[in-house]
């Protein structure tokens, strides 16, 4: 990856920190993602004791999780403050001075997802819902994720393909990078591979988001916090200018009198091994008898 496409991770943190409010409202695809990853999880068994959240946003998967496994720990982890504001006020017995009966207390961890400040194999379960296109360091943050995971423990992700806002990257021209490049499901792969990880399983599904005009999408893309972040971005305000030609330009892609925003959704799944035990052979002595 090239050094323009490196994400600015205090941009990403001060994006999702001020979108902490409106997210809710626009994230129609993430909701949908998790919808179907929990459906995912159906077919899955396993009965976690502790589960991580990576990259939790405003904390309805540490919900439907906590929900789904009751009695389990959730720790949900976020790098922005005010996302996770808005998880714990999802948790309406967090405000009691005792958990509610049958519950217990969920953990709020304020940290990046290649950076997780757990101990090792101390989670049953890594959940992760369309966060680790964030990570500027893949091998990284698989590495991370398969040192906190217990033995046997399983890893559950979505993340974006190369596909995602093809449209606008394509309308946007120009010498700066305006949409984050994304990583192909086939790499994704290896690197759960080489990160320990076995039986790994990857599809991907596409969805295409429709709008009036460009900037219904910037509006949407503002409002979950999806700003550009990358470290080759035009700095500074865009002027008319820019704006005159990306709308000339997302013009092409019109059909039916609206505009698509194509998604691609990588989902993957993947296990953590017993460690290989090195095998004992025996050798038997035969002492030589003297001649």
């Amino acid at each position: 990856m090239s050094d323009g496409y490196l994400i600015d991770k205090a941009r990403v943190r001060a994006s999702f920190d001020r979108a902490a409010g409106s997210y809710d409202a626009a994230a129609i695809l993430q909701r949908e993602v998790r919808e179907r990853m929990l459906q995912r999880l159906e077919l899955v068994k396993i009965t976690p004791g502790v589960i991580l959240d990576a990259g939790c946003g405003t904390g309805h998967a540490s919900v439907a999780l906590g929900k789904r496994y009751r009695g389990s720990d959730i720790i949900s982890l976020d790098i922005a403050m005010g996302m996770l504001q808005q998880t714990l006020a999802h948790y309406p017995w967090i405000k009691r001075v005792l958990p509610m009966p049958g519950q217990r207390r969920p953990a709020a961890l304020c940290a990046d997802i290649e950076q997780l400040p757990l101990k090792d194999a101390s989670v049953d379960l890594v959940w992760s819902n369309v966060a680790i296109q964030w990570c500027n360091d893949l091998d990284s943050a698989f590495a991370g994720m398969a040192r906190v995971l217990r033995p046997e423990g399983l890893l559950m992700f979505s993340t974006f393909g190369p596909d995602t806002l093809k449209e606008l990257r394509a309308a946007s021209g120009g010498d700066h990078v305006h949409v984050s490049r994304f990583i192909d499901m086939h790499d994704i792969g290896d690197a759960l591979v080489r990160a320990g990880f076995s039986d790994p399983v990857l599809d991907v599904e596409h969805f295409v988001l429709t709008y009036d005009d460009v900037l219904s999408v910037m509006r949407d893309l503002k409002a979950i916090g999806a700003h550009n972040a990358a470290t080759g971005r035009p700095r500074g305000l865009l002027g008319r200018g820019f704006l005159n030609r990306l709308t000339e330009a997302y013009e092409q892609f019109r059909h039916e009198g609206k505009l698509p925003a194509t998604y691609e959704v990588v989902y993957g799944h993947a296990w953590k091994p017993q460690p290989k035990q090195a095998g004992l052979a025996t050798v038997t002595v035969h002492p030589r008898r003297p001649r």
